[in-house]
């Protein structure tokens, strides 16, 4: 958008700040733009049609656009965690003290209406480095910025990019003093499920991993190094093409699918985790366990029928084609086993017995009988 020729912000100084400044310079996809506004005050933005959204701060929405305009600020540590700052914004806050308390010098970057490059703190030259910097020592006053700082390596990984040395140092030090555990759990979710969709995932976990933020977030994953590569290696592993909420949601479930109950449970609990996640993630789980039983003998209609009723097939059919489609990437032959297995299965209906006067109890277990039977006589090896 040509912000010189908007009548919204005429006459203000408008900057373009973080991500859309990085991601042009990277060649990565730019999808929205941020504004920052020196210089103005909240009732000059309500004069021009701007609507508030910060609560916590001056942000405001453009009357047409909707991007984000807020006023340049600075904040100053007061509390513990991510929201334990006081802000404050002004018309004398400059813009090279609003980019300050940014946290990587690659998003501390601005650019004018007319173009030109602001980067009082060296981001372009990170960037052209590939290297994840922080601005300022004040990095280690806000405990988000471990796993934000883990989910850009997680973006850019495969750019080439690191985490400078002395930026994990005080990652390292944000862990040692206690801080990171005062993140609330949404934010950590947040900031993990954005990750989980980006292209390398399992760089954000192995960054939280090396600086001690795994162990205090998510110690059921990091109780285990071992399994935790071996799960950090199945994030590519997936049913089928997936995207955005989808993609994450099947990449936790394959990070979490080697763990118990208990601590899936204990760690769901702990993130707050969205209920088609968890739910998912046990999917997976029993998905796992019917595999490795299979690895050690035929398994019996009845196990297989079992499978299907703790994944609730009967009344979430859907749920059967990706679970099936995942057993396929190990293990081919069982998988057809398995849709074979339903798709017959499946036809044994609930009605049919009615009509032949089952009810209650005994239709209940006809009907698992009669399923088990059908599973039963497909999989059986043909008679010599």
């Amino acid at each position: 958008m040509d912000v010189t020729r908007d009548p919204a912000v005429e006459g203000l100084e408008v900057f373009c700040v973080g991500g859309a400044v990085r991601d042009a310079r990277l060649g990565w996809p730019v999808y929205d733009h941020d504004w920052v506004v020196v210089g103005a005050t909240p009732e000059e933005m309500h004069r021009r049609g701007f609507k508030p959204v910060g609560r916590d701060f001056p942000v405001f929405l453009h009357p047409e656009t909707h991007e984000e305009y807020a006023l340049a600020r600075t904040e100053r540590k007061a509390g513990h965690g991510y929201t334990g700052f006081v802000v404050h914004a002004s018309p004398e806050v400059t813009l090279e003290e609003d980019l300050a308390r940014r946290d990587l010098t690659l998003n501390a970057m601005a650019e004018s209406p007319a173009g030109e490059l602001i980067d009082p703190y060296g981001g372009l030259a990170d960037l052209e480095a590939r290297v994840l910097r922080h601005v300022s020592p004040a990095f280690v006053e806000d405990p988000l910025r471990v796993l934000r700082a883990a989910r850009f390596l997680a973006r850019y990984a495969g750019l080439g990019f690191t985490i400078a040395e002395e930026t994990r140092a005080l990652m390292r030090e944000l862990v040692a003093s206690g801080e990171i555990g005062h993140l609330v759990a949404e934010r950590v979710w947040t900031e993990t499920e954005k990750a989980l969709a980006e292209p390398w995932p399992e760089v954000y976990f192995q960054a939280l991993e090396a600086c001690g933020a795994l162990a205090v977030l998510m110690p059921e994953l990091a109780a285990d190094p071992e399994a935790l590569d071996e799960a950090l290696g199945r994030l590519h592993c997936l049913p089928e093409e997936l995207d955005g909420e989808a993609l994450a949601r099947w990449r936790w479930a394959r990070l979490v699918e080697h763990l118990d109950e208990a601590a899936r449970s204990a760690l769901a609990e702990r993130l707050r985790l969205p209920r088609a996640h968890a739910a998912l993630a046990r999917q997976a789980a029993l998905t796992r366990e019917l595999c490795r039983e299979a690895r050690e003998g035929a398994l019996p209609g009845q196990r297989i029928l079992g499978w299907l009723d703790a994944i609730d097939a009967w009344r979430r059919g859907e749920r059967v084609a990706p679970l099936v489609s995942l057993v396929s990437l190990e293990a081919p032959a069982l998988a057809d086993d398995l849709a074979l297995a339903w798709r017959l299965a499946a036809q044994v209906l609930p009605t049919t017995l009615v009509e032949e006067g089952f009810q209650g109890r005994a239709l209940g277990e006809e009907l698992a009988r009669r399923r088990c039977e059908v599973i039963e006589a497909a999989l059986a090896p043909p008679a010599s």
